[in-house]
């Protein structure tokens, strides 16, 4: 047995008999000890932004659980704010910014970027001194067409009207927001793998509602330069994609075009499906509803994933984040079914 991380193993492409772990927003509003180290810091921005807090945050699921990777506490609009762009939190509310119709004023300085991103990198390093050597650990960035809507709407939502406007209008223009986006992200993501990420997940998480062309033009290409330039600065990196919510065509484009090691798959993409058409490993795609709801929904839930995925190196995780009001016993449900297997 290799001394590899489980979840790196997969993604060289092992299937695993029994698939790693790690849940989308694992670190977050459903365990207590998070609660209480929000109370102290003051805000969600501080919190991501002090290494300390940052890299305890982490550390947590992984102290009760034992999942088999911890992801870094952070956030995707960390590269909006590298970039010049204020992004405020507001409790109940969500982030928001100051909407933007060009790149006038963007922040295109290296050297600046790396300084704000230096407690990122910090705290992965305080983390990676924490963790079991068995334990991956994930960094991340948002991707280029879903930090634009943020960007063109000053919020996120699904109907991405703001961003597919400018698109339509401004081709260009938006091409250069969409390259400076991928430059900044591509420069984070080596970075944090320098700093002891073993491998990144890039989140495309408006990346639904496209037609295929925009699809293309927006979320394929902008990607695959991004892979490109992590890995011609780092070779082998290992990098998960997740354009949530695709059609199954894209999923497919996707996959073909970018050279990603692994797909995240949202809870409606079908999991039989996606072992036989996608040449790559497979992460998800768990209902986080199912896991809320526990119980025989749950067992039932985690073993058809398990079926369909049996011989494909995949990695068990949820469609989408988990929600804060999940039981945390649920979780621990989660994980015995997995490791153990169906009794039925």
């Amino acid at each position: 047995m290799s001394n590899e991380a489980k979840l790196v193993r997969v993604l060289e492409g092992s299937a695993e008999k029994v698939p790693p772990v790690w849940l989308m927003r694992q670190a977050g509003r459903y365990l207590p000890e998070y609660r209480e180290l929000r109370a102290k810091a003051g805000s969600f921005w501080a919190m991501a932004l002090t290494p300390a807090y940052a890299a305890e945050v982490t550390l947590q699921p992984i102290r009760r659980f034992g999942f088999d990777a911890a992801i870094l506490f952070s956030d995707i609009l960390t590269v909006p704010e590298a970039l010049g762009q204020k992004v405020t939190f507001t409790q109940g509310e969500g982030p928001s910014l100051k909407p933007v119709t060009s790149t006038s004023g963007f922040v295109e300085d290296r050297e600046a970027w790396a300084r704000y991103f230096e407690p990122v990198y910090e705290a992965l390093r305080l983390t990676r001194a924490g963790l079991p050597k068995a334990t991956a650990l994930l960094g991340f960035a948002g991707a280029p067409w879903t930090l634009a809507t943020y960007l063109a709407a000053g919020a996120g939502g699904d109907e991405q009207k703001a961003a597919k406007l400018w698109a339509y209008r401004d081709p260009q223009g938006f091409a250069t927001l969409l390259d400076i986006l991928g430059e900044c992200v591509a420069f984070h993501l080596i970075r944090q793998i320098d700093a002891g990420a073993d491998a990144v997940q890039i989140f495309d998480s408006w990346a639904s509602g496209l037609p295929a062309a925009l699809y293309e033009r927006a979320v394929i290409q902008p990607t695959r330069k991004i892979v490109e330039a992590v890995r011609a600065a780092r070779p082998g990196a290992r990098i998960i994609g997740f354009p949530r919510a695709s059609t199954l065509a894209g999923y497919e484009a996707y996959v073909r075009a970018t050279g990603v090691d692994a797909v995240s798959l949202d809870t409606a993409a079908p999991m039989h499906w996606a072992a036989k058409s996608l040449d790559c490993a497979l992460q998800g795609n768990l209902d986080p509803i199912a896991l809320i709801a526990g119980g025989a929904a749950l067992d039932q839930a985690v073993d058809d994933i398990l079926e369909a995925t049996h011989g494909k190196a995949h990695i068990f995780n949820l469609g989408h984040g988990i929600l804060p009001e999940t039981p945390i016993a649920h979780v621990e449900q989660l994980l015995k079914r997995i490791r153990q297997g169906s009794t039925t």
